[in-house]
């Protein structure tokens, strides 16, 4: 999945280049109009799974019911060939109106005059519901080029019967350190004879760098879009996780690398080989339908000492409008449906995330599961910093880049030293590329 996402952002770049002026011209319909009484036909595309479609589909139904003389053209597909599919149409200058983003593809797209800024359909598109720091996530260049459908946060989710079964307590997440995660995993791990680690390792995905950039005071990127992690706080957390497998905290990198390139149900949380593990905390209803046992959300260790919160809110996929639509208002009234209207989230629930919009979330979290209750819990109780930086202009990429570094550390092929001055020239040198 890491190369097709990287190919499709490739094709999308390529194709999105030779339009990019057309794409800017402003042929579109102006969003602030009045929402037209004509027949109007708009097309709506998604990635998704059957159960998505269907949810979608009854959205769609409830939308036309209130707009009779709207009809919105459902185009879906599984995400491997939804952007090959999205840049073409793109380029051909027949973009679907309603665009189901991603945080990856969002800078590219926007940076090419291919979506519409959404500051200007306020008219039919309100988002004072929003908290101000997740509609930050949609923004490019300080325009509002996609508004996040849901959310999620970093966590660790700790296997509670496993510490209770070893008779160590749950660590206080409002004041522990990196150096506690350490300890308590060390004592998990001899505790059980080496059945079970205290932490199943990571740093394959951002979410680890970007926290720990954050923490200390840093970022992954700066304003411009340049790689701007400091080596040496790069090195310190490839240090940290090297430390963890050479003194058994977690498994042999073998092991690591192996679960880390599998699926979901075949990690250390999931098979109960490892109380502590870093996650989103939308995860946390399949790791439960996995592990089969008590398993508990707790803030990230850190921040109670961190120079800056290193936790921020992640959208799990956005709403955008395509800037050719011709039918700018009614398309943006259909965002404003998806994002705001009650009886359309009690049709999708958390199947695009925990829901970005805090009344939206309210009001369906009697209808959620106890796990999807407790990862809607966690999101609203963690303290947040300012979103990221959207990932630049071609650092699609990075995940299969930070992976390979980390296991090149893992394995001892590298220093954490080298590894952060290797990263850093080749991350920046696929964005200078782009």
């Amino acid at each position: 999945m890491r190369y097709s996402r990287r190919t499709a952002l490739t094709l999308a770049a390529g194709l999105l280049a030779g339009t990019a002026l057309t794409a800017c011209s402003g042929s579109g319909g102006d969003a602030g109009a009045e929402l037209s009484k004509d027949p109007v036909t708009l097309r709506f595309t998604w990635w998704g799974s059957d159960a998505r479609h269907q949810r979608t589909q009854q959205v769609i139904d409830l939308f036309t019911k209130e707009h009779p003389n709207i009809t919105v053209s459902g185009e879906f597909k599984e995400w491997n060939g939804y952007w090959d599919s999205l840049a073409t149409t793109v380029a051909a200058n027949d973009a679907p109106d309603i665009i189901q983003m991603d945080e990856l593809y969002l800078a590219s797209y926007a940076e090419r005059g291919a979506l519409l800024d959404l500051g200007t359909a306020t008219k039919h598109l309100n988002t004072a519901d929003f908290d101000a720091k997740a509609l930050d996530t949609g923004k490019v260049d300080g325009k509002q080029y996609a508004v996040p459908t849901g959310l999620a946060t970093y966590s660790m989710v700790v296997n509670t019967d496993l510490l209770a079964q070893y008779e160590i307590p749950v660590p206080d997440d409002a004041t522990w350190t990196w150096d506690d995660l350490k300890r308590i995993g060390d004592q998990i791990s001899k505790a059980s004879g080496g059945k079970v680690t205290g932490v199943q390792s990571w740093g394959f995905d951002t979410g680890g760098v970007n926290i720990w950039s954050r923490q200390a005071g840093g970022s992954l990127y700066d304003a411009s879009g340049k790689v701007s992690v400091d080596p040496a706080v790069l090195a310190k957390y490839w240090q940290y996780l090297l430390d963890l497998a050479d003194t058994g905290v977690a498994p042999p990198p073998s092991v690591t690398v192996e679960r880390a390139s599998g699926p979901l149900d075949q990690s250390g949380t999931a098979t109960n080989t490892s109380a502590f593990g870093t996650w989103w905390n939308t995860q946390l209803t399949s790791l439960k339908a996995a592990s089969g046992q008590n398993l508990k959300l707790l803030r990230i260790p850190g921040e109670a000492q961190a120079a800056s919160p290193g936790a921020y809110y992640k959208p799990s996929m956005f709403w955008s409008v395509s800037s050719r639509s011709k039918h700018p208002a009614e398309a943006a009234a259909f965002v404003d449906f998806l994002a705001n209207n009650q009886a359309a989230a009690e049709v999708m629930l958390t199947d695009r995330g925990v829901p970005a919009n805090p009344r939206i979330l309210t009001a369906i979290t009697p209808k959620l599961t106890d796990t999807d209750k407790a990862a809607a819990e966690y999101l609203t109780g963690v303290k947040v910093g300012e979103a990221p930086r959207v990932t630049p202009n071609g650092a699609s990429g990075i995940e299969a880049i930070l992976k390979r570094h980390t296991e090149e550390v893992l394995f001892k092929r590298q220093t954490p030293d080298q590894a952060a001055a290797s990263f850093i020239k080749e991350l920046q040198t696929e964005i200078d590329a782009a």
